[in-house]
């Protein structure tokens, strides 16, 4: 109990200095101090595992991820694809409201760290000079990115909780799937309210001409997807195709390559590296773990309440899957239903953690009051945790 008591003060000097306005890379930093005051370190062996994490390869790909992804935008906002994507999607869509999600929700089909940052220009450019908030557009960048996590099998959370858990892959998709529909319609309900459709949006000259504005993105989507290559190695490819194809000299080229690679993102990437290696290393997580198995309280409850708030913790599909399913499947036989209702309750701990990468990089963009956007995303992840619910008890009752 005390870990959780330990980590819930640290989550809240951490929103705190967010709702200041503090850089979050520096609020991650200054809340991975305070765990010197609350736990015992080995500083030989902290010092050590920091230096890993920052030379691993996941760390890399991230910081060259976020660096590339800033530069890749700024590309395309340069020779005017942005805003051409914008115009296509609402001529071919005939609807503000899916023109407006429809680049979250492809993008995000991408899983990738940071990639709110590559669907958030384009946001803020399908909705520019309409009566959209800063916060009502971060809410529609981020939570129309994120549908797909809980049905497709690129994302590696989903992947590894029907692998530990041992339900197939298949059923724990189709299990998921009311919360996947429920999760798109929630964000109409939500966002984008006070907006009128109209007949025809704008005129198309050349239907396959504006096609051609897509094809940078799924020239990075697909490799990524289907042949498994590196983010990065996908962008920097892009960007110098870019370059190439709207005759940018080499100076302009470089000026373009180098727009990403600003103090910011690496003391954000910093920031995150630090805030949970210290969570891990401290032993809080697993403290947290074993306080609540160890409680007493009734299983379903742990099974909601244990990936919720390990989801919260770590901002990661992965991190709720791996550090709660094993503790799970030892309390007792699990059905199928107990699997999917613990996923989605880890998920909408992610989507609610003030860790979730998407939500940090999106709040950044718009520079939007973090307040402000939890206000859309609370109250959406309780309809999505109801859905589930719901889902749970039919299932149970008919098995």
């Amino acid at each position: 109990m005390i870990d959780i008591v330990k980590v819930s003060i640290i989550f809240l000097f951490i929103l705190f200095l967010l709702r200041k306005k503090i850089n979050v890379g520096y609020a991650f930093l200054a809340g991975s101090l305070i765990f010197l005051f609350f736990y015992p370190f080995d500083f030989k062996n902290l010092v050590s595992t920091l230096l890993k994490s920052f030379s691993s390869n996941a760390s890399i790909n991230l910081f060259l991820s976020l660096t590339l992804i800033k530069s890749f935008e700024y590309a395309l906002r340069n020779v005017g694809l942005i805003q051409k994507m914008t115009e296509t999607s609402q001529s071919i869509l005939n609807n503000k409201r899916l023109s407006i999600v429809s680049m979250p929700l492809i993008i995000g089909m991408l899983p990738s760290l940071g990639g709110a940052y590559l669907s958030a220009p384009m946001v803020d450019s399908a909705t520019r000079n309409l009566n959209i908030s800063k916060e009502e557009k971060a809410f529609i960048n981020y939570w129309y990115r994120h549908p797909w996590e809980l049905i497709l099998p690129l994302y590696p959370g989903v992947v590894l909780a029907s692998a530990i858990s041992g339900v197939s892959l298949r059923q724990l998709i189709l299990l998921n799937l009311p919360v996947a529909l429920i999760f798109f319609i929630t964000g109409f309900f939500l966002s984008m309210r006070n907006l009128k459709d109209e007949k025809k949006l704008s005129e198309t000259t050349s239907f396959t001409k504006d096609l051609f504005s897509f094809v940078p993105i799924f020239l990075v989507l697909l490799p990524v997807i289907f042949f498994k290559v590196e983010l990065y190695i996908a962008l920097i490819v892009n960007i110098l195709i870019v370059c190439i194809y709207y005759k940018k000299s080499f100076r302009e080229t470089l000026s373009i390559i180098k727009y990403g690679f600003t103090l910011d993102v690496f003391i954000l990437v910093a920031g995150v590296i630090i805030f949970k290696e210290m969570l891990q290393i401290s032993g809080a997580v697993d403290g947290i773990a074993k306080a609540i198995t160890e409680s007493g309280i009734p299983y379903l409850v742990i099974f909601i309440t244990l990936p919720l708030l390990i989801g919260v913790i770590t901002g990661l599909s992965v991190g709720f899957v791996g550090s709660t399913f094993p503790l799970l499947l030892h309390l007792k036989e699990i059905k199928e239903y107990e699997i999917s209702i613990a996923f989605v309750s880890g998920y909408v701990g992610v989507l609610i953690s003030p860790l979730h990468l998407c939500l940090i990089l999106t709040r950044e963009y718009f520079k939007a009051d973090m307040l402000g956007i939890y206000k859309k995303i609370i109250p959406a992840c309780i309809i999505l945790f109801f859905i589930a619910l719901i889902e749970f008890v039919i299932l149970r009752y008919h098995s």
